[in-house]
């Protein structure tokens, strides 16, 4: 009974979205990787079906684009694609209706030295490599739950410096973007991140961020880490700002756990100074029945401007797929 009703459960959730990429530890999963995990429900012919007709689908697609970009015909070369697929469920005080489904594709096109990439989401543009599970979000928030499309140049690509620019459109509106980013370690346990990018929405304007992070590798399985991150733009006054402190924690090959706090608000508006919203969260990630299989626990505790801050408890569930190709 309980694997019909886990089946059932998978084939629900996994069928209702797409999405992209990092794995348990921030590493992509390979073809083979996938192949080598044995199954462990029964009669689960159904779920590898789905899996590689999902992959193949978004390979196939980004095989026809890449193409026309070439003379010799079915020739993909080094094409490759990473897709997720997300569902979710965040019960918060005492709303118990919220649904979040993200899909996020990305496709290397190799005929452009794999220097180009497609990256089309649902979600607000959120690195998922930040982090030994999802990053919580410090990246460009661009349009918030809307669909964003773009093709991203990587101009140089290195061990400790990135830069690239995307072009797309996010929320129905154009906008290009300028990013660079560059790593500094010491005595191989202290990091530090600069991450500043600059941004042009048609509708809003220019606007611009600056990221801030510092970790501190405690162990083989511990990390420790601050950010900072600020962002302005033409379309709203003041400057908007927001602190992370994590403790991050490799359980063991399957399962993870994040401690995270975060505080968020603005200054130098209209309403000069203010802290929009406290969160406090323990999230835990495990990968359970198949190698591209991952499930969220994440109980959470809010204090929000909106609510007078008062305490407001919470959990997100969630289900992730995980599809690779190339």
């Amino acid at each position: 009974m309980f694997k019909g009703l886990t089946k059932t459960l998978l084939y629900t959730c996994i069928t209702v979205s797409l999405c992209n990429n990092s794995s348990l530890l921030a590493q992509e999963l390979t073809k083979d990787e996938i192949e080598k995990f044995d199954p462990i429900l029964d009669d689960s012919y159904w779920i590898n079906s789905f899996h590689e007709s999902v992959s193949n689908s978004v390979y196939q697609s980004a095989a026809w684009f890449d193409n026309f970009f070439t003379d010799e015909e079915g020739n993909t070369k080094d094409l490759k694609t990473n897709a997720r697929i997300r569902f979710g469920w965040k019960p918060k005080g005492g709303d118990w209706n919220n649904v979040e489904s993200r899909f996020r594709i990305k496709v290397k096109l190799p005929h452009f030295e794999n220097k180009v990439d497609l990256i089309f989401s649902d979600d607000s543009e959120v690195e998922q490599s930040l982090l030994p599970l999802e990053s919580v979000s410090a990246q460009p928030e661009f349009k918030e739950e809307s669909f964003s499309a773009a093709v991203r140049y990587i101009y140089k690509k290195g061990k400790n410096r990135f830069t690239d620019t995307r072009l797309g459109i996010s929320g129905g509106d154009i906008f290009v973007q300028a990013r660079h980013k560059r790593r500094l370690s010491w005595n191989n346990n202290h990091y530090f991140k600069v991450e500043p990018s600059l941004y042009y929405f048609l509708g809003d304007g220019f606007g611009s961020r600056l990221l801030l992070e510092y970790n501190y590798q405690q162990d083989k399985q511990k990390q420790f880490r601050i950010n900072y991150s600020i962002r302005g733009s033409e379309s709203f006054k003041g400057i908007k700002w927001k602190h992370g402190f994590y403790r991050l924690n490799q359980l063991d090959q399957r399962s993870a756990s994040i401690i995270g706090l975060q505080i968020q608000g603005e200054r130098n508006g209209k309403q000069k100074f203010f802290i929009d919203k406290y969160t406090l969260s323990y999230r835990y990630r495990f990968n359970k029945f198949k190698k591209w299989l991952f499930f969220e626990v994440e109980p959470f505790l809010e204090w929000s401007k909106q609510q007078s801050y008062s305490t407001t408890p919470g959990i997100a569930l969630r289900i992730e797929g995980h599809f690779y190709k190339g």
